[in-house]
């Protein structure tokens, strides 16, 4: 087999390749030019960066979260996520709007 299949890619590098003329494509095809159009974006407000006393309450609330102990699996994930969530408002600039 292996011999077979060199002997084949041979022959084809000594073969001269065919011009084939291109067809008119796009005199078959009606674009409608308004849907490649992209809406304007309205830009992003940016968000009044978070008080101070907001980050306490939230790092407050982070650290009760943690002297928590859960009684289930399903109590300890959803004490994780709710700690995710605090982490991630701690961590940002602004409180994000969902």
């Amino acid at each position: 087999m292996e011999i077979n299949r060199r002997t084949a890619q041979k022959s084809h590098k000594g073969k001269a390749s065919v011009e084939v003329s291109p067809e008119s494509i796009t005199s078959s095809i009606d674009f409608n030019y308004n849907d490649f159009f992209v809406p304007v974006t309205t830009p992003v407000k940016v968000q009044a960066p978070i008080p101070e006393e907001q980050c306490e309450i939230f790092q407050w609330m982070l650290e009760e979260k943690r002297k928590l102990k859960p009684k289930n699996p399903l109590e300890k994930k959803q004490i994780d996520e709710d700690k995710a969530i605090l982490k991630h408002f701690l961590r940002a600039k602004s409180i994000p709007k969902f």
